[in-house]
């Protein structure tokens, strides 16, 4: 069941998607309402099969590739949708939908077998911090997304040419404020996530920190973002800067979501 789910969920992401670049294109009213609508129903599809996974599973389905980049797909989708019902950023929907597809084309081409829970995973600890921490990113997500579209426009704009990206795209000043809104729940999700895991290692493993190699990048991908909100919130960094630092936050999330766990060993190696 929870893969039939998967695979309408996937459908409907990819129509959603398509509708937002049409409409990006067309700028048409209409197909904006389509694409929204289409969009919401895949978040709520894709909650379904979390569900379902879930019961399928007996535990919480964020524990194996599919399952992780799934439910990160998962939270940024709707991560948006919460930050769409009070703020209103041109296109982002656009932009989002892409990462959103682009995460389930890969949870899509990863193995969707389920296999029983390590020693290590059997605990309640492992919803609260894998939760928190992938909503988290989430936000994050978005932060990158706004990043990119405000060097984007920036770029037209240094240019003086503009063309496809300049009338589409918000005001400069509407995609720094979008930056402050995601980093400012993101980051103390993340923080919280990082604890949480502190508390379940302790538990564990009988430390709360072992400098395994996925530890140690989240300190460093925590760092990135301590010292982007420090500049935001005291120095007062805005504009280019807070942007580019987003995006190579975002890049060091990524890595320790999945480079660390392929590419070095650890105790979290169990997670590929």
């Amino acid at each position: 069941m929870s893969y039939l789910l998967f695979q309408i969920t996937f459908a409907a992401y990819f129509l959603a998607t398509a509708a937002y670049i049409v409409f990006f294109v067309s700028q048409k009213g209409r197909i904006r309402v389509i694409a929204r609508t289409i969009f919401l129903a895949a978040a709520i599809l894709h909650t379904l099969n979390i569900l379902a996974r879930y019961f399928e599973a007996g535990h919480t389905p964020i524990t194996s590739y599919h399952e992780t980049v799934s439910f990160f797909a998962w939270s940024i989708a709707w991560s948006y949708l919460l930050f769409r019902w009070r703020y209103t950023v041109k296109n982002f929907g656009t932009f989002v939908s892409v990462m959103t597809l682009l995460l389930m084309f890969m949870a899509a081409l990863a193995p969707r077998e389920i296999l029983p829970l390590v020693p290590a995973l059997q605990s309640w600890w492992l919803p609260v911090h894998a939760s928190i921490a992938l909503i988290a990113d989430g936000f994050l997500a978005l932060a990158c997304i706004g990043g990119i579209m405000y060097l984007l426009q920036e770029r037209e704009i240094k240019r003086k040419r503009f063309g496809l990206f300049y009338s589409r795209l918000p005001s400069l000043e509407a995609l720094d404020k979008l930056n402050h809104h995601c980093l400012s729940i993101g980051f103390p999700l993340m923080t919280l996530g990082i604890i949480a895991g502190s508390i379940w290692a302790k538990q564990a493993w009988g430390s709360y920190w072992q400098w395994d190699p996925k530890e140690t990048w989240s300190l460093i991908t925590w760092l990135l973002y301590a010292a982007l909100v420090h500049q935001r919130f005291t120095v007062g960094w805005r504009g280019r800067r807070a942007a580019i630092m987003s995006i190579v936050a975002f890049l060091a999330v990524l890595f320790t979501l999945w480079g660390v766990t392929f590419l070095l060993q650890g105790v979290h190696t169990y997670a590929a």
